[in-house]
């Protein structure tokens, strides 16, 4: 891997706040596996547990059971994600806040960009637009006639986030939002009315630090 590309070096560089859910497990992991590099096991795992929040969920000898997990590393994995959630616990004040478009690419675009299939992810948000979770919904073709709005809001009642943002990457690398990308982000729009819960933008994510966010375009959200 490039040094400037490295885990490691970014955060030493840039700081912890600036890399992606993928990195921060890869710096923990340490090392990949004969045929994958850190980052990519890191990635591989986020997919197969849908995102940080199952993984944060998942048992010890679910992740003992992943290619490439040792012991000793699903021990670190488990031991940092218990420590980030009694860090939230103690100071609520710390989470990240969103203000614009761009602070919802620089939490996903790292990840997301590298993704080889669609993936729909929520973002909730508190009161004060303050990111409680990030959940993935969908793996797949990202269209109107799978996704449905009350698999996108689920996450949003359960939790009680009075707003979420909803961002998916495309594959191709280009970010322009498709006439699906706003048919389903209508959708969503009116859906949320209905449920009292904003949906304060979409995000499409593709490569090279590009993305479109369909609010500031007013596509679907006029």
């Amino acid at each position: 891997m490039p040094q400037g590309e490295r885990p490691r070096e970014r955060l030493r560089d840039y700081g912890p706040r600036y890399l992606s859910n993928a990195e921060l497990i890869a710096i923990l992991l340490r090392t990949g596996i004969q045929g994958e590099n850190v980052l990519a096991m890191s990635n591989r795992l986020l997919s197969r547990f849908g995102g940080l929040d199952g993984l944060g969920r998942s048992t010890f000898a679910e992740l003992c059971a992943e290619r490439g997990l040792s012991e000793a590393k699903a021990s670190q994995l488990m031991a940092a994600l218990e420590l980030g959630r009694r860090f939230i616990s103690l100071a609520p004040q710390d989470r990240a806040q969103i203000n614009s478009p761009q602070d919802v690419a620089n939490l996903l675009q790292a990840e997301m960009a590298s993704l080889e299939q669609e993936h729909l992810r929520v973002l909730l948000l508190n009161t004060k637009n303050q990111v409680l979770s990030t959940v993935e919904v969908y793996v797949g073709n990202v269209n109107s006639s799978i996704v449905r709005p009350s698999e996108v809001f689920r996450p949003a009642v359960r939790d009680n986030a009075p707003s979420s943002i909803v961002a998916h990457n495309h594959p191709s690398g280009d970010p322009t939002p498709s006439p699906e990308d706003v048919s389903i982000t209508r959708e969503l729009v009116s859906a949320g009315k209905l449920l009292g819960i904003d949906l304060l933008d979409h995000l499409v994510i593709g490569s090279g630090g590009r993305y479109v966010s369909l609010n500031e375009r007013k596509l679907g959200f006029e």
